[in-house]
């Protein structure tokens, strides 16, 4: 008798009839990003993709298609409820093997809480980003209505399975939701190592630091994301006049989209470091600007994993951050910071100094890279893949 193999015989997937939602498909977005990769990944294994939105961009790949709801609703407050309620009538009456939400919806086999508990950013960030007295009628509906339609996505009547992309969210969706452990599977975020690497240091990146104003002998901080507030830029700016006072050669580095970029320079210019920072707004070229940069600093009031975290240490650059983004979790002693989120304001100044010195950015790059390359995209992709699989093969 033949000897047995060591292993089992691997047997392609059956290909599977995929639904993936998300009210909307664009081009930028966190959520938007991985929405495509994902797409594009189970297309070209073979699998039949639907991207049921409300609005869309251009196809990831050709085997991918889109099916587009539009129902009626009554302002922007009621918009997430009428897309969740389309849903549930459009999955009633068409056949899929898996339905995976990325977004705020009920009618799903799996969901992933890529944008983690929403009571958890009106906690953390709502008080600081919604400055408007009194306070708006439709934005509280909206905020009711996103927790409502949460609750009900991530319920195990309604769920088979709840995706994370941090240890974090999943403690506060278990905590909020009162949901077992082994309901809800962590899954970080990946990083494409080749779009982001720290070749970009040599040409493009060194370019765009002399368009700048910046040299070699500054030590460039960058802090890189849209929504200026939740992702605490303010914090940066308040620090920079004492680390300035302690090392004259820090200089900023500011790029992402905010419709309060004004108030933002105007506030540069009121604590007197507008000449040591530079304002670029919304870019297509977050290799580059990492390029430029030395030092990565985030001290975000709420991200469930900020992808900039991952693309930083892929491109070389050591990280500060805060433990209120899940991408914390990848950042290790040799190459970065992880400051309590109580203690932002008062540690964030001190951080950057010890962070920006010189000699301690060159010995970092190496291992910030290393960190990086334990978390390719491709690997994460395929984890997701196989819960789908999982969950097909058990429907």
């Amino acid at each position: 008798m033949a000897a047995l193999p060591d292993h089992p015989p691997f047997y392609p997937p059956t290909p599977m009839r995929v639904a993936l939602v998300h009210i909307k498909h664009a081009a930028s977005g966190g959520v938007e990003a991985y929405l495509t990769n994902l797409a594009r990944h189970l297309a070209q294994a073979g699998h039949e993709v639907v991207i049921i939105c409300n609005r869309h961009g251009e196809a990831p790949h050709p085997g991918v298609r889109f099916v587009r709801l539009r129902p009626w609703h009554f302002g922007g407050a009621t918009k997430l409820w009428a897309f969740a309620k389309a849903v549930e009538r459009h999955v009633a009456r068409v056949r899929y093997e898996v339905v995976y939400s990325l977004g705020k919806t009920w009618s799903h086999d799996l969901i992933r809480m890529g944008g983690g508990c929403h009571q958890t950013y009106l906690d953390l960030v709502a008080g600081t980003e919604r400055q408007r007295f009194p306070p708006s009628l439709w934005l509280w509906l909206k905020d009711r209505l996103a927790l409502g339609i949460e609750a009900r996505g991530v319920a195990p009547a309604n769920c088979r399975l709840v995706i994370t992309n941090s240890e974090m969210v999943k403690r506060d969706v278990c905590a909020r939701h009162n949901l077992p452990p082994e309901h809800v599977q962590v899954i970080h975020n990946g990083v494409d190592g080749v779009r982001f690497h720290p070749r970009h240091r040599a040409e493009a990146g060194a370019r765009l630091r002399q368009e700048c104003g910046f040299t070699a002998e500054h030590q460039v901080l960058l802090f890189l994301g849209s929504g200026y507030t939740r992702k605490g830029l303010d914090l940066i700016l308040r620090a920079l006049p004492a680390l300035l006072k302690r090392r004259p050669t820090v200089r900023l580095l500011v790029v992402g989209y905010d419709s309060s970029l004004a108030r933002y320079r105007a506030l540069a210019q009121e604590l007197g470091v507008a000449p040591q920072v530079c304002f670029l707004g919304g870019r297509g070229d977050a290799p580059v600007c990492y390029g430029a940069a030395d030092l990565y600093v985030l001290p975000t009031r709420y991200d469930p994993f900020a992808n900039s975290t991952l693309e930083a240490l892929a491109s070389g650059l050591p990280v500060i951050t805060s433990d209120s983004n899940g991408g914390a979790e990848v950042v290790t002693l040799a190459v970065g910071e992880v400051i309590a989120y109580q203690d932002l304001a008062a540690r964030l100044g001190e951080v950057m100094y010890a962070w920006s010195d010189p000699q301690r950015l060159a010995q970092a790059r190496a291992d910030a890279r290393a960190v990086a390359e334990r978390h390719p995209l491709q690997e994460k992709l395929k984890a997701a893949v196989a819960e789908l699989e999982h969950l097909a093969a058990r429907r």
